[in-house]
């Protein structure tokens, strides 16, 4: 298995609904939703009368040209970035996925991770289904398809009953867009409009670059429904008491430019770094806050500012990586590491610094960071993490490791630091996460029954979790799997 040091974001869709150039719409807000997923890229769009698709490994860039836009003739459109969950990397797993069946056509794009999904893929196997793809999405499709009902707003609320796990998920016909989000509310889902075009996205951040206006969040079990008529809210499924919002969507993931479940994230990430100052032991005494950048950068700017040190540049990263690189024949030690960081080593020779970075994972990254950091002269690391411990594993749309690598799960918080060689490190405490998530707005109380947290404590909003952990180790229907 191919596996990243570092928690893999998850994947991006946009879709816009009438306006005269929505491919280039959607091309726009795939773009800047680049950050959730790399691998491929696709647009799905409608004239009202076929539905035309573009999609391919890559960059969003990369993947489309101005003939390609061009082509996507229509007022309509779906698109998608994204990284592998379910399924491996190649071009048949590339979103949108569009099929042609008895009712007419149909495009998808998702994002999330199905946890039943192969006891659903093998139930639809036994009945005739036969699959292109290894993804999670085209089964979804499959279940729409298998449906006796001729009204897609009866068979697609029938098929994602079905469904155990996370889901914002866009669908789009010859005439009409269908937006809609799991009852947990795992992944983000906003709604907004440009003009009188009606626009929905992973993260308000495609919104800014289309000039279109926030409305609302998609509600968790909401099924919006996006046509000539208008917008009509459709609500399928009771309400549970309990929802499940990704909290590393606001620690880690979602860009922080971007507004979702109800908070700002550049805001909520400088409370991550006040709660994390403010657990601070009184003793420390250190010259500056330096941040791992760039995720770090707003969580470091809080500490700063409620422990009164000054912030610096202390690291700066490169943002011109390609996906691939040569390395020198004569090794360069930790060259990975440097390809991307390099300190300013003026700035920290002989200082005493706090460094500020949002999670740990392996660990092996975070070390040679602090290698880099050392070398170049600082007299003194104290590492600060701005969120709890990760001791869990994901299965809702992130791609983190087994729990076995979870280096959080393995040692101690004192045995982590001597490891990665600080002076001393100290992560934020899941109370201190929870004030900084609900702000003024939320008790602790009230955090811990709407964000999920699973994996720092272990408490999985579902159960089925365990069977799917057992399910992804039997290799029969994917050998090659990203998990």
């Amino acid at each position: 298995m191919n596996r990243l040091p570092y928690p893999r974001e998850a994947c991006g869709i946009f879709g816009i609904f009438g306006h005269a150039e929505a491919a280039t719409l959607t091309y726009l807000g795939i773009y800047a939703l680049q950050h959730r997923g790399q691998e491929s890229a696709g647009i799905v769009a409608s004239d009202g009368q076929r539905l035309r698709q573009h999609r391919a490994l890559g960059l969003v860039n990369d993947v489309f040209r101005q003939e390609n836009l061009q082509r996507l003739a229509g007022y309509a459109a779906i698109g998608h970035v994204r990284y592998s969950t379910m399924g491996t990397k190649s071009l048949a797993n590339a979103q949108p996925t569009k099929v042609d069946y008895l009712h007419g056509s149909l495009a998808v794009c998702h994002n999330g991770n199905i946890v039943n999904a192969l006891r659903l893929r093998a139930e639809l196997e036994r009945r005739g289904s036969i699959f292109s793809s290894s993804s999670d999405s085209e089964i979804v499709v499959h279940l729409i398809a298998h449906d006796e009902s001729n009204d897609r707003l009866v068979a697609i609320p029938n098929a994602l009953a079905r469904l155990e796990g996370a889901y914002s998920i866009l669908f789009l016909e010859e005439n009409r867009l269908i937006a809609a989000r799991d009852p947990h509310g795992w992944r983000p889902l906003v709604l907004g409009t440009l003009d009188r075009a009606v626009v929905v996205a992973s993260e308000t951040c495609a919104f800014d670059l289309v000039g279109a206006k926030y409305e609302r969040d998609v509600e968790p079990g909401e099924v919006v429904e996006i046509s000539a008529a208008g917008v009509r809210s459709h609500k399928p499924f009771e309400p549970l008491k309990r929802t499940a919002m990704c909290v590393f969507e606001l620690v880690y993931f979602s860009r922080p430019d971007s507004y979702i479940f109800g908070r700002g994230v550049h805001a909520a990430r400088k409370a991550l770094g006040t709660e994390l100052a403010r657990e601070e032991d009184p003793e420390l005494n250190a010259d500056m806050v330096i941040a791992v950048p760039d995720s770090s950068n707003s969580a470091a700017l809080g500490y700063a500012e409620e422990s009164r040190l000054p912030f610096e540049l202390g690291i700066i990263r490169s943002h011109y990586i390609g996906r691939t690189f040569i390395e020198p024949e004569q090794r360069i030690r930790a060259f990975g590491t440097r390809l991307k960081y390099n300190p300013v080593q003026d700035l920290i020779r002989g200082k005493s610094l706090v460094v500020v970075d949002d999670s740990i994972v392996r660990g092996t990254t975070s070390r040679k960071i602090i290698d880099l950091i050392r070398n170049a002269g600082a007299a003194e690391i104290h590492l600060r993490i701005s969120c709890p411990p990760w001791r869990w594993p994901c299965y809702y749309g992130i791609d983190t490791p087994t729990r076995e690598e979870l280096i959080g799960s393995r040692l101690e918080v004192d045995e982590i630091g001597r490891y990665i060689g600080v002076d001393s490190i100290h992560y934020l405490s899941l109370e201190g996460l929870r004030r900084a998530v609900g702000g003024d707005v939320m008790t602790e109380s009230e955090v811990g029954a709407r964000f999920c947290s699973a994996c720092f404590t272990g408490d999985y909003p579902t159960a089925i979790y365990e069977q799917y952990a057992k399910d992804m180790m039997a290799p029969r229907l994917f050998e090659d799997k990203m998990f």
